[in-house]
């Protein structure tokens, strides 16, 4: 008997649940309810935030440096060091360490200096490079990596699934035995290949030819959504209404499958990132003089114990950057999940209390 009302009492909890839900979302377009939903994920929404407050004090801090050592196209930046400026003054840290970071942000009642940022707040390399610099640019450079791989990589998934999943047939097999023989050759012997071959020409060369290969995972999903979706009655409808492969493909069923399409290419970016800094980590991605996160961290291993921050900077920026894309993709994944129920607060459960009392 008790289990009984206790059933009875979660399936009128649920009702009431679902008629708030149902009652937000009412006159609505679905863009508006996917926003809706994004908005209110905190952690995407803090992670959007940072990202975006990260790229634009990477880039301002750096500035814009484009073209060849020929033809440079130099745009600066707000910092007053370059990646190629040596200050023959190393600072001294407190305990003696030769270009130790002047970055003090430790109250003055701790260790009575105070707050400071002084001339290399992430201190200087072994020939007086200042590291904030080099900082700065290797971040620019992966953070360009990440969104041309990730721009090239959606494109070519997203044709490739939906020419395939919606046509099947000998278009299917071709074009997937194609795509499972670049997935059987391991990613990073594609990427060493490449960056030895094409890693002195710049950073967009190299993104340019990784996402060329990065796509196989992206145009599987889209094929499994666009066969679940070529079947549906609005697909039919379309058909037989008139509208041409093309349209049903483009206007019909890709809008339907953008929320896979999305989700998948967040993903695909913060793994973009890793790839590039693995790869320049081992020597085939950014070369000299340009750099990138992973190749500081290449350079500066051996010092990982004498002069730690070297190898820290760059780490924890991998790791914000790649924490943000994720919790990104994380939020989309749930604000386009039509089956992702909202939590429902108790400022809306006062609130449909109320409204049923009034009624």
């Amino acid at each position: 008997m008790f289990k009984k009302k206790e059933k009875e009492q979660l399936s009128s909890t649920d009702q009431n649940e679902n008629a708030i839900a149902n009652k937000e979302t009412e006159g609505l377009s679905q863009g508006q309810i996917v926003r809706r939903r994004f908005v209110r994920h905190r952690a995407a929404m803090i992670s959007l935030w940072s990202l975006i407050m990260m790229v634009l004090f990477v880039f301002t801090a750096s500035g814009l440096h484009l073209g060849n050592e020929d033809n440079p196209i130099t745009i600066p930046g707000w910092w007053h060091w370059s990646i190629t400026d040596i200050d023959p003054e190393l600072s001294i840290g407190a305990d003696g360490i030769v270009g130790a970071p002047t970055l003090d942000i430790i109250p003055a009642f701790i260790d009575g200096t105070g707050f400071n940022i002084g001339n290399h707040p992430f201190g200087q390399d072994d020939i007086g490079l200042d590291y904030f610099a080099l900082v700065m640019r290797g971040a620019q450079q992966s953070i360009v990596v990440m969104v041309i791989i990730g721009l090239i990589a959606a494109f070519i998934g997203t044709v490739v699934g939906a020419v395939t999943g919606y046509f099947r047939g000998w278009v299917d097999a071709i074009l997937m035995r194609f795509t499972d023989f670049i997935i059987t050759i391991p990613a990073i012997i594609i990427g060493s290949v490449i960056g030895f071959q094409f890693g002195n020409l710049g950073v967009i060369f190299l993104a340019t030819y990784l996402g060329l290969f990065s796509w196989t995972g992206l145009s599987r999903l889209v094929r499994g959504e666009f066969l679940s979706l070529r079947e549906r009655e609005f697909v039919d409808a379309a058909r037989v209404a008139g509208a041409n492969n093309a349209r049903i493909v483009f206007k019909h069923i890709l809008p339907n499958a953008v929320g896979v399409i999305i989700v998948s290419v967040t993903l695909l970016m913060s793994g973009a990132i890793i790839t590039e800094s693995a790869l320049s980590y081992l020597g085939f991605g950014v070369v000299p003089p340009d750099v990138s996160l992973g190749l500081l961290i290449s350079k500066y291993q051996d010092s990982f114990t004498t002069r730690p921050w070297l190898f820290w900077y760059p780490g924890m920026f991998i790791i914000a950057i790649a924490l943000c894309i994720n919790f990104i993709g994380d939020g989309l994944r749930d604000a386009f999940d039509p089956r992702q129920r909202r939590r429902i607060t108790k400022k809306d459960r006062a609130e449909a209390k109320l409204a049923k009392a009034r009624a």
